[in-house]
Order: C-alpha cells, then structure tokens, then sequence
C-alpha cells in the first residue's frame, strides 16, 4: 500500500503529515518512559526482517495481484506499539528516499496507513487482550491472523478516504473502495499467517521478547530454547536471507494497490501537476540511490540482491541511531 504523490493532495498529505508526526511524537514519550534498553537490538534487527519480507511479494492466485507484509502488527507484538510504530517509520523512511519506493509527499499517509493501524489497533486491541493470560500457539495464530486482517482493511480503506478527499477522480470512491477491501483482505489472511509462523518462533525460542505476554504473576513463561542473541542472531540471519536471496523470486504481478488502480482506472500510474509533487520528486531523485530496488539503468538481479542486503543494514542503522539521538533510555540505568 505504499501510495505514490499523484494519489494525494497536498493539504491531505500535509494533515496525514501531522497526524503521523504526532503518533511519532507520543511514541517517542512512551518509548522514553519505558526505558528499556533492550529494546534498541530488536528494534534494529525487526525492522531489517521487516523490510526484507517486504521485498517478497506473493502472488494471490486467481486474480493476477500480489501482496507483502506490512509488518506493524509482527512489529508491535514483539515491540509494542511505541516501539513498534517508531521502528516502521524508520522502514518506511528507507525505502522512500533510498528506493522510491512510495511517494515522499505520501509519506504520512503511508505511515498511518501502513503503521498506525498494525502498531496500535492490532497491538492495543487485538494482541494485548488475547495476551493477557499467557501465550499458546493457538492465541499466536488467532491474534496474528485477526489482527493483520482487521488492520490492513482499515489501512485500505484509509488509503481509498485520502483518494477521495484528494479529489482523485480517476478513482470513483464507491467503485475504488469496493475493489480495494477484497483484495486486501486476502493479503491479510497471507500476512496473518506469515506473521503467526514467525511469532510462534519467537515464543518457542525466546518467550519474553513477546510484548505483554505473562504480564500476570500468576502465569508462567516457559523458558526459551534460544538465549536473547541467538534469538537476535537467527532473525537477522533470516532478514539476510528473504531480503539477499528469495527476494529474487517475488511475484512481478502489481500490488493490491496497483491491481486496483488498474481495475478502476486502467492504469497503475497517475499524473500530479503542482510545485509541491515536483519538490518531492526531485528530493527523492537525489536521495533514492536504487530506485525500485535495482542498480539504476539496470536490470540485473544482483540489483534486488543488494538492495535487499543494503536496505536491511540501513534500517537497522536507522532504528539504532534514532534509538540514541532521540535518548529512548537513560544512560545511569544501563550502567546499573
């Protein structure tokens, strides 16, 4: 669902800016009073995963879309919501400016569309509630998949309210929504899924990283089969993998977005003419130095490969750094 600038409004990007500035700046507070430094290693290593699985689209049979995780509700369930949203703006932010991928005047809409959601309803609503009294591989598979479900049909239908207010006219609101929810609601099932096998790993290999789960004193955590750098090393083993490797094998058919831009409007492209959607285009034309994923005027998979491999080791730059710049702990605690 990352939206291009053509499909939004400057003063629609501009108020999706604020309301995802402002959901940026409460996590940061909340990531603050936490205070929990061991936080920073998963927030680098999970964001990296994210963004690797990102790369791999499957393909939803019988249609000729394809989907790939968003990877908010994977990310607040071993985070939190806090953690978890700051650490896909920081996936997000990579593959705008370094890959283009999603417009830059889009950017808050696809932070809220794509985070905001996963991070919080499925967090908060879903995920805690389900939690509260301990984890099963049950409890895993329904949260996962409920919650992945529930949140990328509102990310959907957000994307198809912004489209709307935007004026976009080459996408009929009624016509765009009613081809938008469906498809994305296969794409839910697949990444419910996706995210339940990963999270019943983590909870076989290292319970505790599980957000909220055995908060109670009267449940009992089982003990991992990993230690805590294992578990971290594995991940980021397996975010090496999807983003250098299987990422060769992605579907090439359009996204759940794209397909239904082209349902409704034949084509996957629009045109946006104004000074605010050439400033951003010409910021991510400097910034974006493997644009779709590739060696520029090149279409040699080693392009995929090292996007892959690149992209992974900067979000986790990017999730660390911010972990320090922005002080998410306290010094005098890590050495107490």
């Amino acid at each position: 669902m990352h939206m291009a600038d053509a499909l939004v409004a400057p003063a629609v990007a501009g108020t999706m800016y604020v309301l995802s500035t402002g959901a940026a700046g409460v996590s940061v507070k909340k990531v603050r009073e936490e205070n929990d430094p061991k936080k920073i290693p998963v927030m680098g290593v999970m964001g990296a995963f994210v963004f690797a699985t990102q790369m791999l689209n499957f393909t939803i049979p019988g249609t000729g879309s394809s989907g790939h995780l968003c990877g908010g509700m994977m990310l607040s369930a071993m985070l939190g919501p806090y953690a978890g949203f700051l650490t896909m703006i920081g996936v997000l932010l990579v593959q705008c400016l370094l890959f283009a991928d999603g417009g830059l005047l889009a950017l808050g809409c696809n932070i809220w569309n794509m985070a905001f959601y996963g991070c919080f309803v499925g967090a908060l609503l879903i995920w805690k509630p389900i939690m509260r009294k301990g984890a099963s591989r049950i409890k895993i598979i329904v949260a996962s998949i409920l919650g992945c479900v529930l949140t990328l049909q509102m990310g959907a239908f957000s994307v198809s309210i912004e489209t709307l207010l935007s004026g976009i006219t080459e996408l009929p609101f009624s016509v765009f929504v009613g081809t938008m929810q469906p498809i994305h609601l296969a794409i839910g099932l697949v990444e419910g899924l996706i995210t339940a096998a990963v999270l019943v790993f983590v909870n076989e290999a290292r319970p505790e990283l599980l957000w909220e789960v055995g908060k109670s004193e009267d449940v009992k955590v089982n003990e991992g089969k990993l230690s805590f750098k294992g578990t971290i090393i594995a991940i980021a083993v397996a975010a090496a993998i999807c983003g250098g490797a299987i990422s060769l094998f992605a579907s090439a058919f359009p996204d759940g977005l794209e397909w239904s831009m082209e349902q409704v409007a034949g084509t996957t492209e629009l045109e946006a003419d104004g000074g605010a959607y050439e400033t951003a285009a010409n910021i991510q034309e400097t910034t974006s130095l493997l644009p779709d994923y590739a060696f520029k005027d090149s279409e040699s998979p080693a392009g995929t490969s090292f996007s892959g491999i690149v992209g992974a080791l900067v979000v986790v730059g990017v999730c660390v750094g911010a972990s320090y710049a922005f002080r998410f702990f306290r010094k005098k605690d890590i050495a107490a």
